[in-house]
């Protein structure tokens, strides 16, 4: 997995109400804002999430972590049932991969902004003015690839 902090220090997290607990060891993604209608419904804005192996989260309490399958198929998104708080993106799609939003992180521990995906489904209301790599759709693998 490319990733933009090779740093295998722990991070930890959860949601809002601490219904939700999480801990990941190993590599992660610097942070990708998507600005999908889906994301910005599901965030009330746009949405920053970090990338890691599925094997590298931990859950350490998901007495409230709910999944709401998603409109693009094999795509879940987890949730606190109690605070809604959106924590996880999972496209179940054979990468072995799960994003993290990065808002749920406790500390960042040196995770950056990488660049913005689905700008084509940006809202009307901003304008993305960070001079960060912008691509139409997804893009992901691309910003994987050059960090």
């Amino acid at each position: 997995m490319a990733d933009g902090n090779e740093s295998e220090s722990e991070l930890s997290g959860g949601c809002l109400c601490g219904g939700v607990r999480y801990r990941i060891n190993g590599p992660r993604r610097d942070i990708v804002n998507c600005h999908c209608e889906n994301c910005r419904k599901t965030h009330g804005h746009v949405a920053a999430y970090t990338s890691v192996l599925s094997s590298d989260l931990s859950l350490l309490k998901q007495k409230s972590l709910n999944w709401f399958h998603d409109t693009s198929p094999d795509t879940y998104r987890g949730f606190c049932n109690v605070c809604g708080s959106s924590l996880f993106w999972d496209a179940r799609s054979g990468n072995n991969k799960i994003s993290v939003a990065a808002g749920t992180l406790d500390a960042s521990h040196g995770l950056k902004t990488i660049g913005h995906v689905y700008v084509s489904e940006a809202g009307d209301y901003y304008e993305i003015t960070d001079g960060l790599r912008e691509f139409d759709y997804s893009g992901q693998d691309e910003l994987e690839k050059n960090e």
